[in-house]
């Protein structure tokens, strides 16, 4: 059983969301393996299927002088911004219990971040990964016909003042951070790419896995290797 891994520069929130969407469809099919996207985004805010409009706090006119687009989408979860410094990964996979596979997402971040003498845990209450009361990492997934989408955000070096102009994931009480935050080193996405693939690899049971590279967007490219790699 192999991972396939897509990696990605950084791409507008609209391109790979449709992206997902066309992956999510050919696994359904069984057309592609099970599919990890890893990427960075331009500024973007998006808030899940249930979360709450008055959780952004800035109006879409002061988000768009800002440079920062604003999407609804159907993941779970409330509100959380994305920008650059900020490692996404989408997780294209075929899934037989929710519970189990956000903990393993949970874990393999934790496991991640421990590489980096970064003690994190979980929070039963509120999904993603934490440092006491700081979250480093977001989860938010979505899971139709058994097959998932949508993923995580890790705070690596990320500017975090843009999380200001929301209540991150509705929680009031809760604050932000990132790697760079913790540790006052310099970071590596590339590096953390690397490690993350081979984590995610071990940690949800694969044999082996595949990276694609591309070094822009290219739609067309993308889905043809991994249809001719199944």
């Amino acid at each position: 059983m192999k991972l396939s891994i897509i990696d990605l520069p950084k791409v507008r929130y609209n391109d790979a969301w449709n992206l997902q969407k066309k992956l999510h469809s050919l696994k359904v099919e069984d057309k592609i393996s099970d599919t990890l996207i890893l990427l960075e985004h331009y500024p973007v805010i998006t808030l899940g299927k249930f979360g709450k409009g008055s959780n952004i706090l800035k109006t879409k006119e002061e988000l768009s002088f800002l440079g920062i687009e604003c999407y609804q989408v159907e993941r779970g979860g409330d509100v959380t911004y994305h920008g650059p410094g900020q490692l996404v990964g989408y997780l294209i996979f075929k899934i037989d219990g929710v519970k189990n596979f956000v903990l393993k997402i949970e874990n393999t971040l934790i496991k991640l971040l421990e590489n980096y003498g970064i003690r994190a845990s979980i929070d039963p209450k509120n999904p993603g990964v934490w440092i006491e009361n700081r979250k480093i990492a977001a989860i938010g997934i979505t899971i139709k016909r058994s097959v998932s989408f949508h993923g995580f955000a890790l705070n690596i070096n990320n500017n975090l003042t843009p999380f200001s102009y929301i209540v991150p994931c509705g929680l009031k009480d809760k604050k932000v951070t990132s790697m760079k935050e913790e540790t006052h080193l310099p970071l590596s996405i590339e590096d953390i790419k690397e490690k993350i693939s081979k984590l995610f690899t071990t940690e949800f049971g694969f044999q082996e896995y595949k990276i694609f590279k591309f070094s822009s967007y290219m739609e067309d490219s993308i889905l043809a290797s991994l249809l001719e790699d199944l």
